[in-house]
């Protein structure tokens, strides 16, 4: 897979925790020249230290839920870069709302968080991977999008999040960009959710994986990660508005 990386131009969201930041690293260790993209500046500088040639990779640090931000960040990237050939949309969560009946206000946050701030990257920085045929988009949902896992809110948004996929994936299948999402089931990242459940909570982790893991055990990021890099490269040329569950056997529907 490294010759498909190799030199490829890539935005990264949510990389400064998690699997966005695993993910950067994998696509730096290859080749790969980033922008990447999170709220905490220190921990992306942090992270891009520890890349090969750290001086061909750029941070920025915002919130992503500002359409101006948004541009902002698209606009360095393609001025930096030279251009994007892959994009990797991690950032998203449930921001721990719990409460079903959720307010007028954490509705608007999940969904911004989770859709409308990778519609609006998109929407900025696709129009050029149309212009050379070319280009890569790859959305990390979750299982919740298929079967109702989690708290109201994010099975929600992760489900709209793989309709969006969908859609847009056919509708630009003719066009040489390549729009696909992932749905893992429980994983560890650095300083992600289940990471902090298992610090707060252990005992509640481990009835998690007793009751609904077949392997007994809660995936690494780097389980995940060549899913992605695959999703990236020449070899997805079928994948288009495909939505890509990667569970371990956690999810439980057939439809896809």
């Amino acid at each position: 897979m490294e010759g498909k990386i190799n030199n490829k131009r890539v935005l990264i969201t949510g990389a400064s925790k998690g699997l966005g930041s695993v993910c950067a690293k994998e696509f730096a260790d290859r080749g790969a020249r980033l922008m990447i993209s999170g709220r905490n500046v220190k921990k992306l500088e942090e992270l891009r230290q520890t890349f090969p040639d750290p001086d061909s990779h750029r941070v920025f640090a915002g919130d992503l839920t500002c359409p101006e931000i948004c541009k902002d960040l698209v606009g360095q990237a393609m001025n930096f870069l030279g251009g994007v050939d892959v994009i990797v949309h991690v950032a998203g969560g449930g921001y721990g709302f719990r409460d079903p009946l959720l307010t007028w206000d954490q509705m608007n946050t999940l969904f911004k968080v989770n859709i409308a701030s990778a519609a609006e990257i998109n929407r900025l920085a696709i129009p050029e991977m149309v212009k050379k045929q070319s280009g890569y988009v790859i959305h990390v949902g979750s299982i919740a999008s298929q079967e109702a896992t989690g708290s109201v809110g994010y099975n929600t948004v992760k489900s709209a999040l793989a309709a969006y996929v969908r859609g847009l994936g056919r509708d630009l299948a003719s066009s040489g960009v390549i729009i696909t999402g992932i749905l893992p089931g429980a994983f560890y990242a650095p300083n992600n959710a289940w990471r902090r459940l298992e610090a707060n909570e252990p005992e509640v982790v481990q009835d998690f994986i007793q009751k609904n893991l077949p392997r007994k055990k809660i995936a690494e990021a780097e389980e995940i990660v060549p899913l992605i890099l695959f999703l990236s490269s020449d070899s997805a040329s079928m994948m288009s508005g495909s939505c890509v569950p990667i569970d371990a056997g956690e999810g439980k529907a057939y439809a896809v």
